[in-house]
């Protein structure tokens, strides 16, 4: 619809003697006009223009800028077809459809619907797939059948032309294919898209994707095919990372198959969610899912075409190694200093040879449990029998298995689940029962003995609360408490003088039994309440109950976290405690109650658990995640440029872990009752993976080998045959 002009559009609605003719308007001076002034007669002649068209309010069907936009993404499309089209074809063509490519699919197995869903021309017939002379050749089959695949690929029915595109998690191997196995003519890109449906199901942003143009044609149109297919990927956000195929496998080599590697050991440990996970743990179980979506065809692929593999599969070992002969040379040096002192020889002094055994035998009051653990000689080779390769041990009643625990027998034992049945594990929310004070004045006078890292960082938070901390160590740290609120002694009796109401073990695992012999406890009111926060729970649990009067009240506590993972706050971090002895009085259940309350109102996960229960599962947990932690240090691991989400978590784990003391990983060991059966399927673990890795390598060795000779005799047979008697 056409929009005229003012004038013409009202005159229309009013008599043509309006207004004089054009003639008399001429002829007329200003003040002779019909007018009652001239500036009435000049905005009246303005309006009178010429008809002429002002817009057009009805959109045209092909405009200009549709045209080129639309011929503009026309250009852009390529047609790409998928050969394999498994999981990891069909995560690609959902994002290669998507943009608006024609994908066509042929694999071995049938995809007909899958591909039909997604928008894809499926192909059961390659010849048929070629004779649609695709512009790029996409291949999405394993590392293993990749040669096979290639090999069926009818070549000749493909125009000269065409790009060749590979996305094998190792990148020499595909690329000395493709140069052999292809024509001159042909294009080569080798790529490997460094993420996956499980690492990235719903987006690739800031995901590396590696690429080397191996050969790319001189022509205009084949480098811009090439940088179509690579915007692809830059579009979804991906961080594209040009790398020879040889710098890919070396970083690889350290990134993705030590990742795999961790998560298949881990994932033959079956490790479970427990009720009080770590973060460094959850990272662990993370790993496990998503390296246990890959089939073991994949992890053995990286191993055996990837020439770095072997060499970081024996840095693997060699630091486990390592890391076990660290533990077992200390745990050595104890179990020897006990048998000294138990017998009163000198240390210069020899032994019998079976004196050891009779200590072990004898025991006290009875037998004392002894640890029979399978040797690497007799191993089973069958991974579904990992789980029946436990430690033996006698049945004790829970009065020796205290005993024990002063002598060297308890660093050898296990304690039977028999045992642990009696524990009720109690997952509460904490509810605070702080009854005849209100919020203002129920403060606590908390004595913390151990004023280091963890010390201090708990601290923090009970000023916070407006708690008064007193605080004693070894060494000084009285400006350190002077600045954040806390009143600092140099000698203990002065601090127990003062009557807290709590006293805060934050020592060490290995030194907690010293300190609390060395406490003037005599100075204290009778009714303390002694709380601990290590790592283990039974150990101090006992030590508490064998060296306390039974006036003391006793809580043990864990907070599963630290100064590193609670840096930014303890909202949701689970914190362990176990009312082992709390007087019935209203005051010492406040007391407690206004303790533990302390984590409660920071956002602390409170799980009230009994202590041996917190040993099983953190056997299985805190200790399995700081043995990962600490063997993966030792490979002295690095950021690379192709950082892959596991392989990240794998070195945010190391520097968690790395940042406690060996002090902490060794008392984990010692004083758990469970860790030493958790070291041995670990390592159990870890040597069925590589006897896995090894057996299958020693049957594609085999079967060449074999193939090989069965050849070379048939070559034999038919020389030896007499001229003419060949079958026909």
């Amino acid at each position: 619809m056409v929009a005229v002009s003012t004038f013409q559009a009202s005159s229309s609605l009013k008599p043509s003697t309006s207004l004089p003719s054009t003639t008399t308007r001429r002829n007329l001076k200003p003040n002779a006009l019909p007018f009652s002034s001239s500036s009435a007669f000049s905005s009246r002649v303005r309006v009178h223009r010429p008809l002429r068209i002002r817009a057009i309010d009805a959109a045209q069907p092909f405009d200009y800028e549709s045209r080129v936009a639309q011929q503009f993404h026309d250009a852009q499309r390529l047609k790409i077809a998928i050969v394999g089209f498994g999981n990891f074809g069909q995560f690609l063509a959902r994002t290669l459809v998507r943009q608006g490519h024609t994908v066509l699919a042929h694999s071995r197995s049938d995809y007909t619907d899958e591909a039909r869903k997604l928008g894809v021309t499926f192909f059961h017939n390659p010849h048929d797939l070629c004779e649609e002379h695709p512009e790029v050749i996409l291949l999405c089959s394993s590392i293993i059948s990749t040669q096979l695949v290639l090999h069926t690929l009818p070549l000749h029915s493909l125009k000269r032309s065409t790009l060749f595109v590979d996305v094998l998690s190792v990148k020499e191997f595909p690329k000395n294919l493709l140069l052999h196995a292809l024509p001159s003519d042909f294009d080569i890109l080798c790529t490997h898209p460094m993420f996956g449906p499980q690492s990235a199901p719903r987006a690739w942003t800031g995901l590396p994707f590696v690429f080397e143009k191996v050969r790319i044609g001189d022509d205009n149109s084949r480098i811009e095919r090439c940088e179509k297919f690579l915007n692809i990927f830059a579009r979804e956000g991906c961080r594209m990372v040009e790398m020879c195929c040889a710098d890919h496998d070396m970083f690889a080599a350290e990134s993705q198959f030590i990742t795999h590697t961790v998560g298949r050991v881990l994932e033959m440990l079956m490790l479970e969610s427990t009720p009080i996970n770590t973060k460094g743990y959850e990272t662990l179980i993370n790993l496990v899912e998503n390296t246990a979506g890959d089939s073991f065809d994949l992890y053995y692929g990286l191993f055996m075409f990837n020439k770095n593999s072997l060499e970081m599969l024996e840095r693997l070992d060699f630091a486990f190694e390592d890391l076990r002969k660290q533990l077992m040379g200390r745990l050595h040096g104890v179990v020897r200093e006990q048998l000294f002192d138990n017998a009163g020889i000198g240390k210069g002094h020899s032994l019998p040879d079976d004196y050891g055994y009779k200590l072990l035998k004898k025991g006290q009051n009875g037998s004392v449990p002894t640890l029979s653990l399978p040797s690497k000689e007799h191993r089973s080779d069958d991974v579904a029998k990992l789980d029946k390769c436990q430690t033996n041990y006698s049945s004790q009643s829970a009065d020796n298995s205290m005993n024990a625990l002063n002598g060297f027998a308890p660093v050898l034992s296990l304690i039977s689940k028999e045992l642990r049945s009696g524990d009720v594990t109690e997952l509460n929310k904490f509810k605070p029962n702080i009854s005849s004070q209100s919020e203002g004045s129920a403060k606590l006078k908390i004595a913390i003995i151990g004023f280091g890292n963890f010390g201090q960082f708990l601290a923090k938070a009970i000023v916070r609360h407006g708690h008064q901390v007193l605080a004693y160590s070894r060494s000084d740290y009285s400006h350190v408490a002077e600045e954040m609120g806390a009143s600092y002694f140099n000698n203990v009796d002065d601090l127990f003088e003062q009557h807290p109401e709590v006293i805060l073990l934050c020592t060490s695992i290995l030194s907690t039994e010293k300190v609390l012999k060395s406490l003037p406890v005599q100075r204290l009111k009778r009714n303390t309440l002694f709380v601990d926060v290590l790592s283990v729970k039974e150990f101090p649990r006992n030590l508490f109950l064998q060296h306390l009067s039974h006036d003391f009240d006793i809580l043990c506590t864990h907070p599963m976290f630290g100064p590193e993972s609670g840096k930014n706050g303890w909202n949701g971090l689970a914190f362990v405690y176990d009312k082992v002895r709390i007087g019935a009085d209203e005051s010492r259940t406040s007391r407690c109650d206004l303790f533990l309350d302390i984590f409660s109102s920071e956002g602390c996960r409170m799980v009230e658990m009994s202590c041996a229960e917190h040993d099983w599962h953190a056997a299985g947990s805190q200790f399995i995640t700081h043995t990962t932690g600490r063997f993966l240090e030792k490979l002295t691991l690095e950021a690379t440029p192709i950082d892959t989400k596991g392989y990240e978590t794998l070195l945010s784990l190391v520097e968690n872990t790395a940042g406690d003391s060996f002090d902490l990983y060794y008392g984990l060991f010692l004083y758990n009752a469970n860790a030493m059966e958790q070291l041995e399927r670990f390592d159990l673990a870890f040597e069925s993976l590589k006897k896995r890795l090894f057996d299958r390598m020693h049957g594609f060795y085999r079967q060449q080998v074999f193939k090989h000779e069965e050849n070379l005799h048939n070559v034999t047979e038919r020389r030896m045959l007499p001229k003419g008697s060949e079958e026909k």
